[in-house]
């Protein structure tokens, strides 16, 4: 295809890699941003062999894994019981996780932004774009304009005032927190640990590696927390909170003596939201701004990856700016749909005030969960592999190489 002049909106990973893959391809790409100073947010994440695989497209997996910590397992326990167990050995080599601090990621994408001379624009607050004949105007909250382009890029998350409403807010959030990891071997260095009280409580320790060198290892420390109970807790102090955290797991101390202001721990809202076409006139919504759903099957930046990859390659073979958004959706709405749709049905087994749902986890789901097939439909769902997203995209999830 031609140079196009494209916009994109959002320095999320998805934002990021789009206009990275978009610029490498000759593109005319603008990266709009509305902050300052273009930044991450939240804690940490895990970067499944899905986005791991676009990764090693633009030349940064390496980077990303010498900055993160090697998953291996993901584990949980309630009352004392193994309820979640899942590993990726189950995958035959077809990967690992990497438990990372958003910041790397974002840094390592930024980093290799600016390497490429992608213009970004920070400051600019988007408001709503207007299409004009088969391009699009950008408009800002200070009332100014751009464009037209051939084709803006809506990385901008799940309020993106560029897609329709839709969707819900989840009653369940997190509380997070980035803390040094503890140097007394409470926790697998591998795993992904978490413990459960019925559905309604959760905690979780997830190892992220050396965000930094000149910085310990760190791990990322999650609370789940329903959204209108948050002024409460904070009303209650930190004491009573540590108190509670610890009757659930005593192991979790080494972390709880690092926090000694509520200010230290950021608290995360989800929602779930598919919006039903991904694509308009010169208009493409990626990653949250087109899907979103809750934390707990750890999709969200590798979705957005994903996206990105895919937008470029429809782009790279077709001649037409929409016969390209309509691969696009081709690409990827078989793999949205089904990720949105087990979001929705585990989401109430991790995250509720339901009582027989994770009465059915504890007792049923995971002693079956430790066999065959079960163990690696699991594993498979976890890493983002269910589905086949990689074969239509021309990509392979890799054997897992070392963390640094």
């Amino acid at each position: 295809m031609v140079a196009l002049h494209i916009a994109v909106a959002g320095c999320g990973p998805g934002g990021l890699a789009a206009a990275l893959l978009l610029r490498r391809d000759g593109h005319r790409v603008r990266l709009f941003e509305r902050f300052a100073e273009p930044q991450p947010i939240g804690s940490g994440l895990m970067i499944q062999p899905t986005g791991q695989a676009v990764l090693r497209e633009l030349g940064l997996k390496e980077e990303l894994a010498g900055r993160s910590a090697r998953i291996e397992r993901l584990f949980g326990q309630a009352g004392g019981r193994t309820v979640l167990d899942v590993r990726y050995a189950a995958l035959a080599g077809e990967g690992v996780g990497l438990g990372t601090h958003r910041a790397a990621l974002f840094d390592i994408l930024y980093q290799a932004v600016r390497a490429a001379a992608v213009p970004i624009e920070t400051g600019r607050t988007v408001t709503t774009s207007d299409a004009e004949g088969a391009s699009r105007r950008l408009r800002f909250a200070d009332g100014s304009s751009d464009g037209p382009f051939d084709l803006v890029v809506d990385a901008l998350g799940t309020r993106s005032p560029l897609a329709p409403p839709t969707g819900r807010p989840l009653a369940y959030g997190a509380l997070w927190a980035s803390l040094d990891w503890p140097a007394d071997g409470s926790f697998s260095g591998a795993a992904l640990e978490q413990r459960y009280r019925r559905a309604s409580v959760m905690a979780g320790v997830l190892p992220l590696g050396r965000p930094r060198q000149d910085r310990p290892a760190q791990a990322a420390f999650f609370w789940s927390l329903r959204a209108d109970r948050l002024e409460h807790w904070r009303a209650g102090g930190l004491d009573a909170w540590k108190a509670q955290v610890l009757d659930l797991w005593p192991a979790t101390r080494p972390l709880l003596d690092q926090i000694g202001a509520a200010e230290q721990l950021t608290f995360a809202r989800y929602a779930h939201r598919t919006l039903t076409k991904p694509v308009e006139p010169a208009l493409v919504h990626l990653g949250d701004a087109w899907h979103s759903a809750s934390p707990q099957l750890g999709q969200g930046a590798n979705m957005a990856l994903l996206d990105a990859y895919a937008l470029a390659i429809a782009l790279r073979r077709t001649e037409d700016v929409a016969a390209a958004l309509g691969r696009f959706s081709q690409l990827r709405s078989r793999h949205v749909r089904l990720y949105q749709a087990a979001s929705a049905l585990f989401t109430p087994v991790y995250q509720s005030d339901g009582r027989l749902l994770p009465l059915v986890r504890d007792r049923l789901v995971g002693p079956l969960a430790n066999r065959w097939p079960a163990k690696r439909i699991l594993a498979q769902m976890v890493s983002g592999l269910i589905g086949d997203p990689l074969t239509p995209l021309g990509l392979a999830a890799d054997r897992p190489s070392g963390s640094g």
